[in-house]
C-alpha cells in the first residue's frame, strides 16, 4: 500500500513515466488514424466511415464515445465522496440506453443520412429546421467538450504536479491540438478506431483494478464497504441521500438529474451520429445491444472502484488532491500498483478524453458543414469536395473554442458538467426527434418552438442556478457574485416537459400542416429502411 501523506500537494508516481506511456498511446493511435485516413474521399467516408463498421465494432465505439472522463474520473470520484448517491449517475447513464434502443436507434438509422438534422428536416421545412438542429448540436457538443477539457486539466494537474492555472491551460491546449489532429486526418473512421481501442483499454484497465481491489478484501464486497465506512468515518456513504436527500430541494434536484440522464442519451448528437456508421438498421440495433453490455459491465466496475478509492485512499485525501474528486481513480491506481499502474490508468484516462473530444468535434463539424453549409447555404448542391473542406476548417475553429472553454471550466466536477450537457440535449433535441418519428400532426413551427424553447430554457435556468453562482461549489466562487434564483442544479425537470409542451401546443395551433405524403414516406422509410441514404430536400 502506498503512502499518501504528500498526495494532496505533490504528484504521485513518476511524471516522466506518465508522459511516456501517454506518448506511446498517442503514437500508436496516430498511426492507426493515418492508415484509416487513406479512404477518406467522400462526405460519407469522412462523416460516416463509409458505413463500413459492424454492429459489434460500432457498439464498442459507442461505448468508447459514451464512457467519457465523466464515467471514469467523475463517477469513481462521486462514489468515493458521496457513496450511494454517486452511483446513481451510473444508473441514469445506463438505463438511458433502453430509451435509445427502443425509440431511436433503428428508426434514426433508416431515416437519416449523416446527422440528426437529416431526420428532423425530412418532412418539415429544410432551412429553419436544419439551422435549429445545427444550433442545438453545437451547444450540446460545447457543454460536453467543456467537461472533457476540465477532466484533462484535473488529471494532468495530479499526474505532473502542475498546480498553477497557466500550466494546466498549456496541457488543455495540447489535448485540444491532438484532438484537432485526430479529426482532421482520420475523420469518422480514424476516430472510431481510436474509440474502439480506448473502450477495450478502459474496460480492461477498470477490470484489472476491480479484481485487485476485491482480492485485497478477500473477494468480499461487504468487507470492502465496511473498510470504506471505517476510513471515511461516515456510515452515510452506504445509504441513499448523502448528497440528494439533505433537503426537499436536493430530492427534486435528483429527479431532475435522473430525467436528464435517462432522456438525454437518446438525444446526444455524437451518439446519434454513430448509428450512421453501420450499413443497416439491424446492425444499428445490434450496436446498441453491444454498447449496453459493455457500458453496464464498466459501471459495475465503477461501484467497486469508487468504494475502493474511499477505503484505500480516503475521501479526505481525494478532496485535498489537485483535481479533487476527479483524482480518485488515479490515486487508487497509485495505491494498488505504484507509478506503473498509475501511468497506465492515467494514459487510459487521457485516451478516454482524446477519443470523446474527437467524436464530439467531428459531430459538431459535420453538423455545421452538412446542415448549414451544404444544405442551407448551397441548397443541397455543394461543389465536389467543398463540404469536407468546410468540415475540416470547422474542426479547427471548434477545437480553439473548446480549448478556451476548457481552460475556463477547469476544476469543475466532470460528471456534473456532463449531466448539464444531457439536460440541454434532452430539452432541445429529444422532443423534436420523438414527435418527428411518431406524431403525424407535428409541424415546422412546433419543431422550432420545441428546439429553441428547450435550448433557451435549459441554458437560462443553468445560468441562474447554483451551478454558476451563489454556493461554495459554483463556477463563480466569489461571495460578491450571486444571481442564482433557480434553486435546482439541473434544469431537466422544467426544461424537458416545457420543450415537449411547446412542440405539442404550437403544432396543434398551427394552421399550416405539413405535406402528408412526406409524412407517409418518412414512416415507411423509418420502419423498413427503403431509400435510407438518399438526401432529402424540399
Amino acid at each position: 500500500m502506498r503512502s499518501f501523506t504528500a498526495a494532496a500537494t505533490t504528484s504521485p508516481g513518476e511524471p516522466w513515466l506518465n508522459i511516456a506511456i501517454f506518448g506511446a498511446f498517442v503514437a500508436v493511435t496516430m498511426v492507426i488514424v493515418f492508415r484509416a485516413s487513406r479512404n477518406n474521399k467522400t462526405a460519407a467516408d469522412y462523416y460516416a466511415a463509409g458505413r463500413s463498421f459492424t454492429g459489434g465494432q460500432n457498439g464498442s465505439a459507442i461505448a468508447g464515445d459514451y464512457l467519457s472522463a465523466a464515467s471514469f474520473l467523475g463517477i469513481v470520484g462521486a462514489i468515493a465522496m458521496t457513496g450511494y448517491d454517486g452511483f446513481l449517475y451510473s444508473i441514469g447513464f445506463l438505463v438511458a440506453w433502453l430509451v435509445a434502443l427502443l425509440l431511436v436507434a433503428e428508426l434514426l438509422r433508416n431515416t437519416g443520412k449523416f446527422t440528426m438534422a437529416d431526420v428532423l428536416s425530412f418532412r418539415l421545412k429544410q432551412r429553419p429546421v436544419r439551422i435549429a438542429a445545427a444550433t442545438t448540436t453545437l451547444v450540446v457538443c460545447f457543454f460536453y467538450l467543456l467537461a472533457q477539457m476540465a477532466g484533462a486539466g484535473g488529471l494532468v494537474s495530479l499526474l505532473l504536479g502542475i498546480g498553477d492555472q497557466l500550466g494546466q491551460a498549456v496541457v488543455i491546449t495540447v489535448v485540444g491540438a491532438l484532438m484537432i489532429l485526430y479529426v482532421l486526418i482520420g475523420g469518422m473512421k480514424g476516430t472510431t478506431w481510436v474509440q474502439i481501442i480506448k473502450a477495450v483499454l478502459l474496460i480492461a484497465g477498470a477490470g484489472v483494478m476491480t479484481v485487485w481491489v476485491l482480492a485485497l478484501n478477500g473477494f468480499d464486497f461487504s468487507a470492502l464497504l465496511d473498510k470504506a465506512v471505517a476510513v471515511a468515518e461516515n456510515p452515510a456513504i452506504l445509504d441513499p441521500g448523502m448528497k440528494y436527500g439533505v433537503s426537499d430541494t436536493s430530492k427534486v434536484d435528483f429527479l431532475s438529474l435522473g430525467l436528464a440522464l435517462v432522456l438525454g442519451t437518446a438525444a446526444l448528437p455524437h451518439v446519434l451520429m454513430r448509428f450512421y456508421t453501420v450499413p443497416t438498421a439491424k446492425e444499428a440495433r445490434k450496436s446498441v445491444v453491444w454498447a449496453i453490455w459493455l457500458i453496464g459491465i464498466f459501471y459495475v466496475f465503477t461501484l467497486v472502484l469508487g468504494y475502493g478509492a474511499a477505503a484505500l485512499v480516503g475521501p479526505a485525501v481525494i478532496a485535498a488532491a489537485p483535481g479533487g474528486p476527479n483524482s480518485a481513480a488515479p490515486l487508487l491506481a497509485f495505491s494498488l500498483g505504484g507509478p506503473l499502474l498509475l501511468g497506465l490508468i492515467s494514459a487510459i484516462a487521457f485516451a478516454t478524453i482524446l477519443a470523446v473530444v474527437a467524436g464530439l468535434t467531428i459531430t459538431a463539424a459535420a453538423s455545421f458543414a452538412h446542415d448549414i453549409y451544404a444544405s442551407v447555404v448551397k441548397k443541397g448542391k455543394p461543389a465536389p469536395g467543398a463540404e469536407v473542406k468546410v468540415a475540416r476548417r470547422t474542426v479547427v475553429i471548434i477545437g480553439i473554442v473548446a480549448i478556451i472553454g476548457g481552460i475556463g471550466a477547469n476544476g469543475q466536477n466532470v460528471a456534473f458538467l456532463v449531466a448539464l450537457a444531457f439536460a440541454v440535449a434532452a430539452s432541445a433535441n429529444l422532443p423534436t426527434i420523438v414527435y418527428s418519428l411518431f406524431w403525424k400532426r407535428f409541424t415546422t413551427k412546433g419543431a422550432l418552438w420545441s428546439m429553441y424553447g428547450g435550448l433557451a430554457s435549459a441554458i437560462v435556468l443553468i445560468v441562474f442556478s447554483p451551478v454558476v453562482s451563489g454556493s461554495e461549489t459554483s463556477m463563480l466562487k466569489t461571495d460578491a457574485i450571486d444571481f442564482a434564483w433557480f434553486p435546482l442544479s439541473n434544469p431537466g425537470i422544467v426544461s424537458i416537459p416545457l420543450a415537449f409542451f411547446l412542440g405539442w401546443i404550437v403544432s396543434v395551433l398551427d394552421k399550416t400542416p405539413e405535406d402528408p405524403k412526406k409524412q407517409s414516406e418518412m414512416e415507411v422509410r423509418s420502419l423498413t429502411g427503403i431509400g435510407a441514404e438518399k438526401a432529402v430536400s424540399h
